[in-house]
C-alpha cells in the first residue's frame, strides 16, 4: 500500500496593508503566504511504499517531493487561473516510479479544472495549472467563501493506491458594486485618509495617546460592517446632535467618528481611550465617503473583512 503524509502549512499574511491587484505573494516552504489577491502555498509530501508480509507492514521505499501553488485572483473578474509545480522526488528503493494524478475542486459557484499530465511519475519535475470559472454573480450579491481542495492519488503496480488532500486559503467572489471580482478576505487591506487632513489629524492624535485599532504599524485591524441600522446606532452613540459653538463658528459642523460607524469596532464597542470624534467641514466628510467607496470597490471589502487606516 501507499501511505501519504504532508507537511501542514502555516498561514502567513503579507506585511503590506496596501497590495496592488496582480502582486504575487512570496513563497516559503510549509507556508501559505497571502495578500489581498494572491496566495503561495508550498507543501511537502511524503509517500511510504509498504508491502504486507505475513500480516506485517514492511517499508519498501519512500518518496519525498514539494508541491508549490501560485494563485493570483482578479479584482475585475471572477475567473482566474493558478500555476503549480512538483519537484523531482527524492526516492529510496521502491519509492522510484510512483505515478500521480491530481484533482482540484471548489464551491460557492466556482468550478476548478486541472491541466496536468495525469499518471506521470514523480521521477522528474512536473508542472500544471488550474482554471477557475465562476457562475455569473448578480449585482449586490456576495458569494460565500470557498477553498480549493487538491487531491493527489498515487499508484504503483503491486500496491494499493494512496491519496492525500489539502486546501488552499479561503477566497470570496462578489459583484457588490457592479463588477465581479474575487479577493482573499482574511488578508487585510488599507484605506488612506491622507486626502482628508482634519480627519487624518484626529486619528493621529488618538494614536499618539494610545489608540491602536486600525493602525498598520502594530495595531489591531478594524472590521468592515454592512448593516445600515447598526451603522446609524454607532454614529448616534458617539456623535452629538449639534457641534460645539467654536466648531460651528469655524464651519466644522460635521462629526467624524473613529473607528468608523461602519465597522464592528464603531460606536461604543471599544473603550473611550480607543475612539475619538473630530469635527470637520461637511465637504471633507463627503470626500471621505467617496474615498471609502472607491477603496471598497477596488479591494472587494465586504462584511467582517479586516483593514487598516493610513494617515
Amino acid at each position: 500500500m501507499l501511505r501519504v503524509t504532508i507537511g501542514r502549512a502555516v498561514q502567513q499574511t503579507g506585511a503590506s496593508a496596501v497590495t496592488a491587484p496582480g502582486a504575487n505573494a512570496s513563497c516559503s516552504i510549509n507556508r501559505i503566504t497571502v495578500n489581498r489577491y494572491s496566495e503561495c502555498e508550498w507543501i511537502t509530501i511524503h509517500v511510504d511504499v509498504i508491502k504486507i508480509v505475513r500480516g506485517q507492514p514492511v517499508l519498501e521505499g519512500t518518496a519525498d517531493f514539494d508541491a508549490k501553488h501560485q494563485m493570483t485572483l482578479k479584482a475585475k473578474s471572477a475567473n482566474w487561473s493558478e500555476k503549480f509545480s512538483l519537484s523531482k522526488a527524492k526516492t529510496t528503493r521502491a519509492g522510484k516510479g510512483l505515478h500521480v494524478n491530481i484533482a482540484a475542486s471548489s464551491k460557492s459557484g466556482t468550478k476548478a479544472k486541472v491541466h496536468f499530465d495525469q499518471g506521470r511519475t514523480l521521477d522528474s519535475k512536473a508542472s500544471g495549472s488550474v482554471d477557475y470559472k465562476t457562475d455569473p454573480i448578480k449585482k449586490k450579491k456576495i458569494n460565500a467563501k470557498a477553498k480549493t481542495t487538491y487531491t493527489y492519488t498515487f499508484t504503483k503496480a503491486g500496491y494499493n493506491p494512496g491519496t492525500v488532500s489539502y486546501d488552499s486559503v479561503a477566497y470570496r467572489c462578489d459583484n457588490f458594486y457592479g463588477t465581479s471580482g474575487c479577493a482573499i478576505p482574511e488578508a487585510p487591506t488599507g484605506v488612506s485618509m491622507i486626502n482628508q487632513p482634519r480627519i487624518a489629524d484626529g486619528i493621529r492624535v488618538l494614536r499618539l495617546r494610545g489608540g491602536h485599532y486600525g493602525d498598520p504599524y502594530g495595531g489591531k485591524p478594524l472590521h468592515w460592517m454592512i448593516n445600515e441600522k447598526q451603522k446609524r446606532k454607532n454614529r448616534s452613540a458617539v456623535c452629538p446632535s449639534t457641534p460645539p459653538a467654536d466648531m460651528k463658528r469655524a464651519g466644522r459642523t460635521s462629526c467624524d467618528e473613529y473607528p468608523f460607524a461602519s465597522t464592528y469596532e464603531g460606536g461604543t464597542h471599544l473603550p473611550a481611550k480607543q475612539r475619538t470624534i473630530t469635527w470637520v467641514k461637511k465637504a471633507e466628510n463627503d470626500s471621505q465617503g467617496g474615498t471609502i467607496t472607491n477603496w471598497r470597490r477596488a479591494y472587494h471589502v465586504m462584511d467582517h473583512d479586516p483593514f487598516f487606516v493610513i494617515v
